[in-house]
């Protein structure tokens, strides 16, 4: 289908979130008349979601936006199991409080995305499977759910194809995975009228095992909306860079590095990420996007800025951008970059600059240091260092208080004596 009647699929379709819908016409038409329940399910396997995530937090978003009643899903029972999709090996168990202690770092962030005070109808409502998972009677659930599931069918799913194909172990605590998640999409039918899974495009055979699973228990016609797998121009993976994963929360990712993070998007893919990943009008990113040479690094800072302004605030974006501005353009020492603190008696006596770069979080490990040092890469004070031997000691501190490290033009932290 080309042209959507509803506000939803329509806008979805503009920027560039759908991959596949399971009854397009249906679903469009179901929209357009009354408002329409959706979720989105999230297992709590860190104390942070990351940038992977960003495209299905934004559809949630879009979803309220145009009138409809969005839940994010806590997996606090289905993290207890974890989802094997296209992984290579089998999750590590959490226990409970662990669970219990992402889920509560987790939706921090959620409420800078969704609206859940708008009252009954229009609010967004934020629910953990743990109701109904944890207290569910084996026995019962095997002959009111676990019959209505052939074997053979699970077996042909790509997720446990990919791992099965390799000849990788996949246990029986996670092929009941997409059970339980089937299961879900159920329950929530029925205690929340919801109609609509959405879901990144790997979670397509588990969301179609819930439609299947409703039609065969009694619930109304549901139905399914993924995305597509999001890489880069270069085709890497969201939601990592080569420091690690890009979190949401900024106690484990600075604003800062966040910001940083989008300013550094491959120039043929600034169009498409203010599509899916800022409010922005359709006209005004058309105009960015179309930007060449050096002006598409303002388009870049915009891109960085809106982002980050979802997320942590317009404030705490303007701040970052400023920041960048003074330590590029102007050269100066910014106070707001990011920062790690070191006992002065330590610093007096002297840090070795490989354990210095590594304790920073520039580095992994002394031997990637050195490689950075002896490629010319590593500046105390904006002073190239060329010897891997150096100590970093009290003299080096600046009239600022602090010590600049850099690697590169574009990764700085300041080291303050404590």
């Amino acid at each position: 289908m080309s042209a959507f009647k509803s506000d939803f699929l329509r806008t979805l379709s503009e920027r560039g979130f759908i991959h596949q819908i399971s009854d397009e016409t249906g679903l469009d038409d179901l929209l357009r008349k009354e408002t329409v329940t959706a979720y989105i399910g999230y297992d709590p396997t860190a104390p942070s979601l990351h940038v992977g995530h960003l495209m299905q937090i934004m559809m949630l978003h879009w979803f309220q936006a145009t009138g409809h009643r969005p839940i994010s899903l806590m997996g606090g029972g289905t993290g207890m199991v974890g989802d094997p999709s296209f992984k290579e090996e089998a999750r590590k168990l959490m226990t409970v409080d662990m669970i219990e202690d992402n889920i509560a770092s987790i939706k921090r962030c959620f409420s800078n995305y969704l609206d859940y005070d708008k009252g009954p109808k229009g609010g967004a409502l934020m629910i953990n499977n743990a109701e109904w998972l944890r207290p569910l009677n084996y026995l019962e659930f095997l002959r009111d759910v676990g019959r209505h599931f052939s074997v053979n069918r699970m077996l042909s799913f790509d997720s446990v194809k990919t791992r099965l194909d390799r000849e990788q172990s996949l246990s029986f605590l996670e092929f009941n995975y997409m059970i339980l998640q089937a299961y879900d999409f159920v329950e929530l039918a029925q205690r929340y009228e919801c109609r609509l899974q959405m879901g990144g495009s790997d979670q397509w055979g588990n969301i179609i095992n819930g439609i299947d699973l409703g039609h065969r228990m009694g619930t109304p016609q549901l139905y399914a909306v993924t995305s597509p797998l999001l890489t880069t121009a270069s085709g890497a993976k969201m939601g990592k860079s080569a420091s690690g994963a890009v979190w949401l929360n900024a106690d484990l990712l600075p604003v800062y590095d966040f910001w940083q993070y989008w300013r550094n998007t491959e120039d043929a893919d600034v169009g498409r990420f203010l599509k899916l990943f800022t409010t922005l009008p359709l006209t005004e990113v058309a105009r960015l996007a179309a930007l060449d040479g050096a002006e598409i690094n303002e388009a870049k800072k915009v891109l960085a800025t809106e982002v980050t302004a979802i997320l942590h605030g317009r404030d705490a974006a303007e701040k970052a951008a400023e920041t960048a501005r003074k330590t590029f353009e102007e050269g100066a020492l910014a106070e707001s970059l990011p920062s790690i603190e070191v006992p002065t008696a330590e610093l007096d006596s002297g840090i070795g600059l490989l354990a210095l770069i590594v304790r920073a979080g520039l580095a992994g490990s002394n031997g990637e240091a050195r490689r950075h040092v002896q490629g010319g890469a590593v500046k105390i004070n904006d002073r190239p260092v060329s010897d891997e031997r150096m100590t970093v000691g009290g003299g080096d501190v600046t009239s600022d208080g602090v010590v600049k490290l850099s690697l590169g033009k574009k990764k700085h932290i300041l080291v303050r004596p404590a």
